[in-house]
């Protein structure tokens, strides 16, 4: 096992260099470092001295990724290319184009993105699961229909509409919640509830309908036919033999989104106004701020490959019988 994971980290930093140079590469293949000055200074009648005074003080007056007036390796070296990507590799996010620190942005908006994340995740797994099995078990019914045609449903509707229709609801026209911010402590709450509810509704067509496919293909196997042969009572099946033997799928989808968790949502967190890090992400892509963006992209990978590891390692706990040599 100790073997295993250590190939696939190592495997993972392979995958990390490529999304880091591939990142670099699509970001200065829209725009040039004259783009991001002006961008920033603030239009295209910007003197060029001050661009370049603009470069200067933020390390993007160097080559990209290849120095020629260099000597040695610092042709490599001496480039924006390895000042941007070996801090990286430290998980040092250094500083943002306006000159703030990454590293204390994200831990700053870590939790109000996990306070929105975790509530959003955990009743959405257990919401759909159970009324996936509610399915399965009045399978053939008018019941089961009914579900199936409310999955399509709500499939067929975008998760815009779930957010206007609950902020237009529940805090403009019932004044229930608010309709958007965030505050610290126990008061979040109210700021949470409508982006939870928000998420839970809008992902539930999708999973509902994965996880029945998947419970209907287990109870059509032999062992189930075998424990209903034995006398036990319908829900003893569904619960002891066809939820446990279908934990496999279930747990591939949901350990390796748990350290996506922390990386928030980038439409609610931006139509809710929560300060987390899919708004940061969202704002840093429309500021155009290289420095974020490719930090929320590294981070974002490192978090997926460590869920990927996660996911396989927990495929032991689930099935005794699965080893990795």
């Amino acid at each position: 096992m100790i073997t295993y994971i250590v190939r696939r980290l190592l495997y993972g930093a392979l995958i990390l260099l490529g999304v880091n140079l591939l990142t670099f590469v699509l970001f200065f293949a829209v725009n040039t470092p004259d783009d991001m000055a002006r961008l920033a200074i603030g239009g295209q009648r910007v003197s060029q001295e001050a661009v370049e005074r603009w470069k200067a003080q933020r390390g993007y007056d160097k080559p990209l990724m290849y120095n020629a007036q260099a000597e040695g390796m610092a042709r490599f070296t001496d480039t924006i290319f390895y000042d941007r990507s070996v801090p990286l590799l430290r998980f040092d996010f250094g500083f943002s184009d306006e000159g703030r620190d990454i590293g204390q942005e994200i831990r700053t908006r870590m939790m109000p993105s996990l306070m929105l994340a975790i509530p959003t995740f955990a009743l959405g797994l257990l919401v759909s699961v159970s009324f996936s099995l509610l399915l399965v078990y009045f399978k053939g019914t008018r019941l089961d229909f009914a579900g199936v045609v409310f999955c399509v449903v709500l499939l067929s509707i975008s998760s815009l509409f779930y957010i206007i229709a609950g902020q237009w609801l529940f805090a403009k026209i019932l004044r229930w919640v608010p309709y958007s911010g965030y505050v610290e402590g126990w008061g979040a709450l109210r700021f949470l509830a409508l982006p939870v509810l928000v998420g839970v509704i809008s992902g539930l067509g999708a999973e509902a309908r994965f996880y029945r496919s998947l419970f209907l293909e287990e109870s059509g196997k032999d062992y189930v036919r075998t424990a209903r042969a034995k006398g036990l009572a319908e829900r003893v099946v569904l619960f002891r033999h066809v939820l446990r033997n279908a934990m496999l799928p279930i747990l591939t989808g949901t350990v390796s989104a748990i350290p996506l968790l922390f990386m928030g949502s980038l439409i609610a967190e931006s139509f809710f106004g929560i300060p987390g890090l899919g708004s940061y992400t969202i704002d840093a892509i429309n500021a155009q701020d290289f420095s974020i963006v490719r930090a929320m992209v590294f981070l974002g990978s490192a978090l997926y490959i460590v869920g990927l590891i996660l996911a396989d390692v927990s495929y032991t706990l689930a099935d005794p019988r699965i080893r990795f040599e």
